[in-house]
């Protein structure tokens, strides 16, 4: 019986991670659509997950580049470049998400209109990230049933 690749086993965990974070970005972007109620826990759970995840897919992707990238490309082009995409869809669903904390911590120390439009913004900020780490997440498994490690 061969080795096991720990590459194969933290392309696992970042798939499925990837999926319980598009999951968890979804309820601040639910609970958020009211501007008066609290969320601190969601967001900073949300955020948490999105990073790891995005953390793990950082330190996996120099195996990806040197062992499959190539590969891909030569045996399937459209799913090197899906690839590709998905790696900017998933930053910017990094981004996003932290906007959005970023807005509702600033809208926890302000009153008023003010408040209220950080509030909406960091709302948005939320239903962006989600529908783009579901996204990505789809791409994901597209890749993945393709060629993993």
């Amino acid at each position: 019986m061969p080795p096991i690749d720990p590459l194969r086993i933290w392309e696992r965990v970042h798939g499925h991670l990837g999926w319980l974070a598009a999951i968890a970005l979804v309820h601040p972007a639910i609970v958020l659509r009211r501007t008066k109620r609290k969320a601190h826990l969601s967001v900073a759970l949300s955020v948490g997950i999105v990073s790891a995840v995005f953390g793990i897919g950082c330190a996996i992707y120099t195996g990806y580049r040197e062992k499959l990238r190539q590969h891909i490309f030569i045996e399937a082009r459209p799913i090197g470049y899906l690839f590709e995409r998905k790696e900017h869809l998933a930053f910017g669903a990094v981004m996003l998400a932290w906007a959005g904390a970023m807005a509702y911590l600033g809208a926890t120390r302000l009153e008023g209109e003010t408040r209220e439009s950080l509030r909406r913004a960091s709302h948005w900020a939320f239903v962006a990230a989600a529908v783009l780490t579901i996204v990505t997440a789809s791409f994901g498994i597209v890749i993945a049933a393709f060629k993993s490690f």
